[in-house]
C-alpha cells in the first residue's frame, strides 16, 4: 500500500512540474524544473526497481542535459519570446507519438510474466549465481557495483561532471554580470 502510494505522489508530482513546464515563461525556470522532472523520473524508476535506467536517467536527463541547456541559455534570451504559430501542430504530432508508443506496447509480454524475454536470458543466472559470486544479497547492487562496474562508473562520472559544469556556468555567469555591472537581483530583461 505504501509503494502505491509513494507511486502516485511521484507520478503526480511529474504531472504537476510538466504543466509548470509548460507555463513558464522564464528559460532558467524552465531549465531547472526540466532538471527537477529527470529527478523524480529517477526515483520513481528506483521504485519500479530499474535502479540502472534511474542512473542514465539521472545522468543523462537531469546532469547532461541540463548542463547542454544552461549553455545554451548563456548564449540566447532568457524569456521565452512569443509563439508567431498556433499550438495545434504540436499537440496533433504528441497525439500522433503517443498512439503510436502506446500501439507499439500492445504485443508487450505481461507485467513480471515469467516468460518475458527479460526474465529467460542472463537474468536467471544472475539470480543464480550473484549470492555466491558476490556475497551479496541485493542482485541489483551485484549487478551494477560488479557485473557492470565500468558502466556504473561513467554514469557517475557523468554525473560527476555535469554538477562541475553548472558549478563553473553559475560563477561564470556571475563574473560576467559583475564586469558588466549588473547586479545578481537586478535583471535587464525582466523590465522588458
Amino acid at each position: 500500500m505504501a509503494e502505491t502510494f509513494i507511486n502516485l505522489a511521484l507520478f503526480t508530482m511529474l504531472v504537476a512540474t510538466a504543466v509548470a513546464i509548460t507555463r513558464m515563461r522564464r528559460l532558467f525556470g524552465v531549465v531547472m524544473m526540466a532538471g527537477v522532472f529527470s529527478l523524480l523520473s529517477a526515483m520513481l524508476l528506483v521504485t519500479l526497481d530499474a535502479v540502472d535506467v534511474a542512473f542514465t536517467e539521472a545522468a543523462v536527463g537531469a546532469g547532461i542535459s541540463t548542463v547542454l541547456m544552461l549553455s545554451t541559455l548563456t548564449l540566447t534570451s532568457r524569456i521565452e519570446k512569443p509563439s508567431t504559430h498556433t499550438p495545434m501542430i504540436p499537440l496533433v504530432v504528441t497525439v500522433i507519438t503517443g498512439a503510436a508508443i502506446i500501439y507499439g506496447t500492445l504485443d508487450m509480454p505481461n507485467f513480471g510474466d515469467q516468460n518475458a524475454p527479460a526474465q529467460t536470458g542472463v537474468a536467471a543466472q544472475y539470480m543464480a549465481d550473484s549470492p555466491e559470486d558476490m556475497h551479496i544479497p541485493n542482485v541489483v547492487t551485484v549487478i551494477l557495483a560488479s557485473y557492470r562496474g565500468f558502466d556504473t562508473m561513467g554514469e557517475t562520472a557523468v554525473v560527476f561532471t555535469a554538477g562541475a559544469g553548472v558549478l563553473m556556468l553559475i560563477s561564470g555567469l556571475r563574473r560576467r554580470r559583475r564586469r558588466d555591472g549588473v547586479d545578481d537581483d537586478d535583471d535587464p530583461e525582466e523590465s522588458r
